[in-house]
């Protein structure tokens, strides 16, 4: 099956898990894409039971489901974008990498959702070697945090050369461009971000916000920058935008739970 050409609204689609606490997955970016006037669409790859405390249940849907939901919207809807998260398994990453080379969507941006900010390790080593094979290749922008641009890369990220030398490692694995997340830095570095096109090298730093609050914030500047590249700006652009947005959604943290929660996906916001 091909995409149908559609008119009218402009669309995205995300293929991700689901938080049933609403901060991340699924349910933070359709929040993002609502919020910059894109319409969402969704694959579901798994079903999450968790809070502000933690996971306590994942049940993996079958790939040929997620692939199914894919041809749903493609088939219909079409997609000005697409953003890929927790993809879990081999067989979800093969199948999803195969179909979005087959039916040729709009822009994809790759959050390869394979480690914590906090280091914990979310997918087995033959997923990562799928992740590295078939998906990056056809990403316009890859997102990875510190965790999992060090193996992505082989390499320890410590200082802003350590970044940028992870940065040109994992171009040479396909993307048209990567963003190194600086969230899980340390010091003076911590939320800088380091962004490699094949030619430009750029450090991107907006000012930081104290907040423990932070669930989702992967998931939100991806969906944020596929947003950005559906409505027509370039990656660049896209990405600068999408992290003036989460900094500011940052100073709005949501008073939910006992443990580190989400922050608001909704705020005014002049320009």
């Amino acid at each position: 099956m091909r995409p149908m050409e559609t008119h009218g609204p402009v669309t995205a689609l995300t293929i991700a898990g689901s938080d049933s606490g609403g901060g991340a997955g699924i349910q933070a970016d359709l929040s993002t894409f609502a919020f910059h006037r894109v319409h969402g669409t969704s694959a579901l790859t798994a079903v999450t039971a968790q809070n502000t405390r933690g996971v306590t249940r994942v049940d993996v849907l079958p790939a040929a489901s997620v692939v199914a939901q894919i041809d749903a919207v493609a088939t219909d809807i079409g997609a000005g974008a697409v953003k890929t998260g927790m993809l879990v398994n081999p067989d979800i990453i093969t199948a999803v990498a195969g179909r979005l080379r087959e039916l040729k969507l709009g822009p994809l941006v790759v959050d390869p959702v394979m480690v914590s900010r906090a280091g914990a390790r979310l997918i087995d080593d033959a997923a990562v070697g799928a992740l590295k094979a078939l998906l990056l290749p056809l990403a316009t922008v890859a997102t990875p945090n510190r965790h999992e641009a060090e193996l992505l890369a082989g390499l320890e990220l410590h200082t802003l050369e350590d970044m940028r030398e992870a940065a040109r490692r994992i171009h040479r694995l396909g993307p048209r461009a990567v963003l190194i997340k600086g969230g899980g830095m340390t010091g003076a570095l911590r939320g800088t971000d380091v962004w490699f096109d094949g030619e430009r090298l750029e450090t991107l730093h907006l000012r930081s916000v104290e907040t423990r609050n932070t669930h989702g914030t992967g998931c939100t500047l991806s969906a944020a920058i596929a947003a950005h590249l559906a409505l027509g700006r370039d990656a660049l652009d896209a990405t600068r935008r999408a992290k003036a947005y989460v900094t500011a959604a940052l100073e709005h943290p949501l008073a939910l739970g006992s443990g580190p929660g989400p922050f608001s996906h909704f705020f005014p916001l002049d320009g």
